[in-house]
């Protein structure tokens, strides 16, 4: 735990939930084989010597208009801060309710409880038998010389009208667009426009 003090520029929530979080840890094929903090997760040191995956989700909100929910990640995220991404991403945690691996409902639990998290959507307005599980993406990607990801990312899919009310501390901007306007948005971020930059995941989903 002393390495949390060694990161100093690290906001205090960050660091919190860094050493509060344990994420689950998986083989590549998804079998649950023990826990570790968010920390160590993240941590490319870790992550090349020890080989740690960790089980993960991405979520795809659309309205009923079948616009895409986005959010730009707060600046004081650890991993790839600033950058636009999908509706939600993030880990379910190494408890009862999120290890339940039939139909995936440990992960779409802890995707419902995430939405209410980083974006203060109610529980009520992201029923978690209204999630669609599209598949599993096996991924790793650096985000600096010391942080990154490594993950069995599930792909959760839903299509509801909701009320959405950021945390600053999770999420600095949201916006929806439609299938044009995220065509848009790849070719500026392939282009360099604008300074706007992608989550490596939003790329390869």
């Amino acid at each position: 735990m002393g390495d949390a003090y060694a990161d100093a520029g690290m906001d205090a929530v960050q660091r919190r939930l860094m050493f509060e979080d344990e994420c689950i840890l998986v083989d590549e094929n998804d079998r649950v084989v023990g826990h570790d903090t968010k920390y160590n997760c993240h941590l490319m040191e870790k992550i090349e010597s020890l080989n740690l995956l960790h089980r993960a989700f991405s979520v795809f909100l659309f309205n009923s208009k079948y616009e895409l929910l986005l959010q730009q990640r707060s600046a004081t995220k650890v991993t790839f801060p600033l950058m636009w991404t999908n509706t939600c991403c993030s880990h379910p945690l190494y408890r009862e309710s999120e290890l339940i691996d039939e139909n995936a409902l440990g992960v779409r639990n802890a995707a419902q409880r995430k939405l209410l998290d980083e974006l203060g959507i109610p529980s009520e307005d992201v029923p978690v038998d209204q999630f669609n599980p599209l598949g599993r993406m096996l991924y790793k990607a650096p985000s600096d010389g010391k942080w990154g990801e490594h993950e069995l990312d599930y792909l959760l899919f839903i299509v509801r009208d909701v009320n959405v009310h950021p945390n600053p501390d999770e999420v600095a901007d949201i916006k929806y667009v439609s299938r044009d306007q995220l065509k848009e948005l790849l070719r500026k971020a392939d282009a360099g426009e604008e300074g706007l930059k992608l989550t490596p995941w939003f790329r390869l989903d």
